[in-house]
């Protein structure tokens, strides 16, 4: 029997201000516990919050870039719960008018491209967290996170798989950092999902959800909505009822697990915060962050594919974060000719996996755009093979020096002397009569076999679209 698995993401981006949300207090990670907790962040008597103008700011611009509405006047809420890491007994949050309305994330999966609604993104302040591991059998906390900055993003339910939410999770993910609100380090907790998952038959009304909480890493998410559809479907086969429930991700086990039954808005008896003023945004405030807003991934991948002719996927991998994009675009001003699609393939493939082997990314260059463009140049002009050449961009990597000098270095120039390719071929020929034989009686494999031949006798060094063309030349006679 068919069902739909129906997918919403709240999304925690942690702002990228030096100070927390309503305190002059530091956000930087790593601190000794609890050293980083002020007085307002934890609400002593007699402290009054101040809201932090950046962090406003990045709300704006994240509006801005998902077409939102951005509210002229929001409102600052107490959200009541109890909780250890909850210092003030209440979270400083926004509920009933937050600053971003609406607002859309375009996606690219393996079925095409499609839009995801988002319903809000809302600004509020970070709980502490809770130790439970050093302490002999107890649990620390620490405040440190308390009153962090955060942009909570909540999603329309509108994925209907796994690959989608994680689709979504890496789109929003890379557009948080293009815009520098976010540094997206998802070890570090500046960038985590809630997946709120049901299920139900196609065209029936929307299902009972479970949430499950804190997923920091794109895979856990995709295993965690995985799991928990399938075990929501056998409930449901089974004649039995999906309960309302906050759940966990076990990584060890790949599972959910319980953790306590789903709270409704009313539970948390939100109320205006009587120490905040309504937050305004002026036209001239507005105007001033639309100016200073970056060319968006998105428009940046329709010019790609406009300009340069390039596929969905290509400019889709080329714009997955904005480093990777102006290295891509700054690699093209150096190349002796234009060539978009040489240099798309090598910059989101070899280069891509020469950086990801190393632990990094485009925003550290280990070989600058002009160097990695003469590397591109001598291969489209034949100085050395595709092959040879990713031997010289680790090389280039490593410090070993530019193209052209590990080129001579390694004696890796081409042979592209087409009298001394023929002799070779002429020879190779002469020495296996059993494979020219198999090749003129249909066994296209023999081919591969002689092309192979003229290759190791040249070390490599043949140039490879002329060896075929010579060989199929001659093998026609």
């Amino acid at each position: 029997m068919n069902w739909e698995i129906v997918i919403g993401l709240e999304t925690h981006a942690q702002l990228s201000t030096v100070s927390k949300m309503f305190s002059g207090a530091s956000t930087a990670f790593g601190a000794a516990p609890n050293t980083q907790a002020s007085a307002v962040d934890i609400a002593l008597p007699g402290v009054l919050p101040v809201a932090n103008k950046g962090a406003v700011e990045r709300a704006i611009r994240f509006g801005l870039a998902v077409g939102g509405t951005i509210n002229r006047r929001s409102i600052f809420a107490r959200k009541n719960y109890f909780y250890p890491d909850l210092p003030k007994g209440y979270q400083i949050s926004q509920y009933e008018l937050p600053i971003v309305q609406g607002g859309t994330i375009s996606i690219l999966t393996k079925t095409g491209e499609r839009s995801i609604r988002l319903t809000r993104a809302h600004l509020e302040e970070d709980a502490g967290k809770s130790l439970h591991e050093d302490f002999q059998g107890m649990s620390g906390i620490d405040l440190n996170r308390a009153g962090t900055p955060l942009l909570e993003i909540v999603s329309e339910p509108d994925m209907r798989s796994a690959e989608e939410a994680v689709a979504y999770a890496k789109t929003l993910h890379s557009l948080v950092r293009w815009i520098g609100i976010c540094d997206g380090n998802m070890q570090e907790g500046s960038f985590r999902c809630d997946a709120n998952v049901s299920v139900r038959r196609p065209g029936a009304s929307l299902g009972t959800r479970c949430e499950i909480k804190n997923l920091n890493s794109f895979r856990f998410l995709e295993r965690a909505i995985e799991f928990e559809a399938k075990r929501q479907i056998e409930i449901l086969e089974d004649g039995g009822k999906i309960a309302q429930e906050t759940r966990l991700y076990d990584s060890d086990k790949d599972e959910t697990r319980s953790m306590r039954s789903k709270e409704e808005a009313h539970d948390y008896r939100y109320f205006p915060d009587p120490d905040l003023l309504p937050l305004e945004v002026s036209e001239e405030w507005l105007n001033e962050v639309r100016g200073r807003l970056p060319e968006l991934p998105q428009a940046k991948r329709e010019k790609y594919q406009r300009e340069y002719e390039l596929s969905a996927y290509d400019a889709n991998l080329l714009t997955e974060s904005r480093e990777k994009a102006e290295y891509f675009e700054a690699t093209q001003k150096f190349l002796s000719g234009p060539a978009p699609k040489t240099v798309a393939n090598w910059v989101n493939g070899e280069l891509s996996a020469l950086l990801n082997d190393r632990g990094v990314d485009f925003s550290r260059v280990l070989v600058t755009q002009e160097a990695f463009a003469r590397l591109l140049d001598r291969i489209r002009d034949g100085t050395i093979s595709a092959n040879a050449a990713k031997g010289v961009l680790q090389g280039m990597a490593n410090g070993e020096g530019s193209a052209d000098e590990i080129i001579a270095k390694r004696g890796l120039k081409q042979i592209s002397d087409t009298g001394a390719i023929e002799k070779i071929v002429d020879d190779v020929l002469a020495g296996n009569a059993k494979q020219v034989e198999d090749y003129r009686a249909g066994k296209d494999k023999a081919f591969n076999s002689l092309v192979g031949q003229v290759m190791k006798a040249t070390q490599g060094k043949a140039n490879p679209a002329q060896v075929n063309e010579i060989l199929k030349r001659k093998l026609a006679r």
